[in-house]
């Protein structure tokens, strides 16, 4: 298998095939002279914990693009996200977003998610019928990270629109078209939140942007670019993936009614039923690495600098690992999945992320009992390999 092959029709409509076969190969897979898969639960859950395996994304986007990556402003603003870092400076910004994104801070916000859960029922309800991405779970998020940030929601579809461009530079195989339209979103984007910034530090709020503005911990604080990145990633990660996850959800749970069943019999089963769906086809498939000293992989050798994309995607279709892991089973006794990864790089927005789907699903079972996903097999999935999605889900009911 070749890099390119993860942009191919065929990969986009269904990857999973493809993993099956990547998993048989062996741990680590090579793709390239500086570029490698991981593929298997094991692999991918170790070297999301080996500390000689971290994140250089500079390093990572030159292998990609030689010295041209360093005049290149998104990639220099993705090497400030905390996402893109290793210690110290990623448990310094980690640690400083922490107080203001902490676990009672976000419990806090399941009420919200239900209110807007329902808002947007009392849009849809007298139509009949709808677009469940743009109607309900591409609005359901973004409504709920506006409100975090304290812009306004009508700002809302241009925001999303330069996200959605800006996400693609994230996948591992990215035309330079698309790199310049990355490239020119986040510049939209970054002209939106510096001014946002600049009124927060004259007129603070209880916002997120206002907090880790004026945020101190013992003298450390963020400067301006690294609000701007972590910001911008906040944004992106607060709606685009929980957008793609509840679609995702909803395909698997209509493609698998017995299971759609339980759960409008036992309720209850909800939360374990997101988990299941989180790992049976995660919005996020893979993620990078690079390799920060020279190491021996499943018997296979990776130079220092080397890019290692872990598949999560994969990995949660593992046998060794998942007991029958191509069904749904919302009944699963599941365990640990890899679709908010491992280690200090672990999602720190997964308890608002799965407070979001139950949400979303709770609510929308409920108001439309007789909901019906239309074309079940000619889904419109977008061309990425990072991030699996659809980019429309029409609905009757």
């Amino acid at each position: 298998m070749q890099l390119k092959d993860l942009s191919s029709p065929e990969f986009i409509e269904n990857p999973y095939p493809f993993y099956q076969k990547l998993r048989a190969s062996g741990p680590l897979l090579q793709v390239g002279p500086n570029t490698f898969l991981a593929t298997q639960f094991a692999t991918v859950d170790a070297l999301f914990s080996d500390k000689r395996i971290g994140k250089s994304y500079m390093d990572t986007v030159r292998i990609r693009y030689g010295d041209k990556a360093d005049s290149i402003p998104l990639f220099s603003a993705f090497s400030r996200m905390f996402l893109m870092l290793n210690p110290p400076d990623h448990s310094r910004i980690r640690g400083l977003m922490m107080k203001a994104f902490n676990a009672r801070k976000i419990d806090s916000l399941r009420e919200m998610a239900v209110a807007i859960a329902h808002e947007l029922i009392d849009q849809i309800e007298d139509q009949g019928n709808l677009d469940l991405t743009k109607d309900f779970a591409f609005p359901l998020p973004v409504r709920i990270i506006c409100k975090m940030l304290d812009v306004p929601v009508s700002d809302a579809p241009r925001l999303g629109v330069a996200t959605g461009l800006l996400v693609k530079a994230f996948d591992p195989s990215i035309s330079e078209e698309e790199i310049n339209q990355a490239n020119d979103a986040f510049m939209v984007l970054d002209e939106y939140f510096s001014a946002v910034i600049h009124q927060r530090r004259e007129q603070p709020g209880e916002d997120l942007i206002s907090l880790l503005v004026h945020i101190n911990d013992g003298g450390e604080t963020l400067t301006h670019d690294e609000i701007v990145s972590n910001v911008v990633l906040l944004f992106l990660a607060g709606h685009e993936t929980t957008t793609n996850m509840i679609s995702n959800s909803l395909i698997a749970l209509f493609r698998h009614p017995e299971q759609l069943a339980q759960i409008k019999h036992n309720p209850e089963l909800l939360p374990n039923a997101v988990l299941e769906c989180l790992r049976y086809d995660s919005s996020v498939q893979m993620t990078m690495r690079t390799a920060l000293e020279e190491v021996e992989i499943g018997g296979v050798k990776v130079p220092k600098g080397a890019m290692i994309l872990l598949l999560i995607g994969a990995a949660n279709r593992d046998a060794g690992q998942f007991e029958h892991p191509e069904q749904l089973d919302i009944t699963r006794r599941l365990g640990r999945s890899m679709a908010f990864g491992a280690g200090i790089h672990h999602c720190m927005g997964h308890r608002l992320a799965l407070i979001e789907l139950e949400s979303a699903l709770s609510v929308l079972l409920t108001r439309l009992p007789n909901l019906q996903l239309q074309d079940l097999d000619k889904l419109a999935w977008i061309p990425r390999a990072n991030l699996r999605g659809v980019s429309k889900l029409i609905a009757s009911f």
